[in-house]
């Protein structure tokens, strides 16, 4: 449709609404049992947020409104879309996808995190990638070994 028959103010006005995809890691999509429901739970929230903008009558003000929802939304529904649930480890002799590990660095304290999918990080919370530097070291290691990461060395001292 022609912008003469929009109530847009140009045709770049609708361009400029559409926000570049978030990027994604080409790593494989392995989520925890929680890190799904949280995806799901991001989605629905895109997808409410896009609803809400309904009401909205400035046609441009919507769009610039829907942008981030929408750009979050495609984002969220392919992540649920290619989601891999890992289940629990059945071992806490060796560090895995979903063991929470506690290592000790150098001469600072001994810090503790759960290594979860890439969605589901936070190492505010507690939690790692599973892609991260540091989980990318530990994986497959036991409790007493000394891996090098980068200057510092690395070892671990509880798996559960």
């Amino acid at each position: 449709m022609s912008v003469a028959f929009t109530k847009e103010e140009s045709s770049e006005t609708a361009a400029e609404t559409q926000l570049p995809d978030r990027p994604v890691s080409d790593h494989p999509n392995l989520v925890t049992l929680n890190g799904l429901k949280q995806l799901e739970a991001e989605l629905e929230k895109a997808r409410s947020a896009y609803d809400a903008t309904a009401a909205i009558d400035d046609v441009n003000e919507r769009r610039r409104q829907q942008a981030v929802p929408v750009r979050d939304a495609r984002y969220f529904a392919e992540r649920v879309r290619t989601a891999q649930i890992m289940p629990d480890p059945s071992s806490r002799e060796t560090v895995a996808f979903g063991s929470t590990i506690t290592y000790s660095r150098d001469d600072r304290p001994p810090q503790t995190y759960r290594i979860v999918g890439e969605d589901e990080a936070d190492p505010k919370t507690g939690t790692i990638s599973f892609a991260s530097p540091v989980a990318r070291a530990l994986m497959g290691k036991s409790v007493g070994d000394v891996v090098e990461l980068g200057d510092q060395e690395l070892e671990i001292i509880a798996i559960a």
